[in-house]
């Protein structure tokens, strides 16, 4: 459990922060790049959960994700490898299985797909699709940290983020379902 009395507490001054460890990383290292870019996607969530006027059902599982993103963020700020008393928070693979039902959940009542669609539609659709842009850097971000540190890192953070974009795809069209999705036409503006 986490108990915050002191908001700051000064130890980040010399460049650095603490891992999850307890070890101190340059506040540069790739792992806190990938780290706070899933903390962005998690706001972005946020903002499309308070504005996007989503279906309640869409709400609820938009925070699960959120609590998701939170133990994502923990695996990625914690090194592999350490023996602790404390167990070490890990993004298990079950995490992408749930992400895969419910995208074949939501995606089953959705027309198929016979050109690429726009971002934008409903004020939740947009949200969303803004989302899963910030998702896809976390992803990268993750892949790039896992590159430089796979001796302390595991890969399903970034196979978690990979889903979690897709979901964020499929519940954007899914919030677009009465109006319909914005389709791409090639060339449209020679």
């Amino acid at each position: 459990m986490v108990n915050l009395t002191r908001i700051y507490t000064r130890t980040g001054d010399d460049g650095t922060t603490a891992l999850g460890d307890m070890s101190r990383a340059l506040k540069t290292d790739l792992r806190l790049e990938a780290f706070a870019d899933v903390d962005e996607a998690n706001s972005s969530i946020g903002v499309a959960i308070a504005m996007g006027k989503l279906d309640q059902d869409v709400r609820d599982l938009l925070i699960r994700v959120q609590n998701d993103l939170f133990d994502v963020g923990a695996d990625l700020a914690t090194p592999v490898g350490k023996k602790n008393d404390t167990p070490q928070l890990r993004v298990l693979p079950n995490y992408v299985d749930e992400l895969e039902k419910f995208i074949d959940h939501y995606n089953s009542s959705l027309q198929p797909l016979s050109s690429f669609i726009l971002p934008g539609g409903t004020a939740g659709a947009a949200l969303l699709h803004m989302a899963r842009t910030i998702v896809r850097r976390a992803e990268r971000s993750t892949w790039t940290a896992f590159t430089a540190h796979k001796i302390v890192m595991t890969e399903t953070p970034a196979r978690y983020l990979n889903r979690l974009s897709d979901l964020l795809f499929v519940l954007a069209r899914y919030s677009n379902r009465e109006e319909g999705d914005v389709l791409w036409v090639p060339g449209a503006n020679r």
